[in-house]
């Protein structure tokens, strides 16, 4: 991957685990400090600026992630395509092309800004909590997929069908409901009718 000023800034040459930190915003998304990724996550949660990705196949089937059975905060859940967090003075939609291309090994195709939601979710299972300020994006994968274990423990893309009949029987992170119906339109816009989202 580049590097960025941004990038260099919050990774570590030497192989030791550096702190993460998120961009803290106030109710209109406007950036009002920084805290620590696991601090900004501990109830009651700070609002921080985050993303969403939504890609698509030809066909408008939704790439969907399970995610690692290692990850912190909601392990082994389905969710969108990738989510994150910008980190500080990096721009959303820079974030999500890094995070797709570092998570699943693709660079998405038309990648396009779908929006912003703010959300309050709390994790029953792990006491975290998402105060996100959530920056959505839109966008077609069309390479071949080469996810990180450590990251993606499975994908598969879905039809509208095939994602009601999975989210009525498979556990999804707290906030994809509410990150995809805040999506729709544009999503709509992108896949077309015959897609049915």
């Amino acid at each position: 991957m580049p590097s960025t000023p941004v990038t260099a800034a919050n990774s570590s040459s030497n192989g030791t685990a550096q702190e993460i930190l998120l961009e803290l915003v106030d109710e209109d998304g406007n950036t009002i400090g920084t805290a620590e990724k696991l601090s900004a996550h501990q109830a009651p949660g700070r609002l921080h600026r985050a993303f969403s990705v939504f890609l698509f196949d030809e066909t408008g089937r939704l790439l969907l992630q399970r995610r690692a059975l290692g990850k912190y905060h909601s392990p082994g859940v389905w969710s969108n395509t990738c989510c994150g967090h910008p980190y500080p003075g990096e721009s959303p939609f820079a974030a999500a092309a890094r995070r797709t291309h570092e998570e699943l090994g693709i660079s998405p195709s038309l990648l396009a800004e779908a929006g912003t939601v703010r959300y309050n979710h709390p994790d029953p299972d792990s006491g975290l909590v998402e105060q996100e300020y959530n920056h959505l994006f839109v966008g077609l994968a069309q390479s071949a997929l080469r996810p990180d274990p450590e990251e993606v423990g499975e994908t598969s893309f879905v039809t509208p069908d095939e994602l009601a009949e999975r989210h009525a029987r498979a556990p999804f992170s707290a906030w994809f409901m509410t990150v995809l119906d805040a999506a729709r339109p544009a999503i709509r816009e992108l896949t077309g009718p015959a897609a049915g989202w």
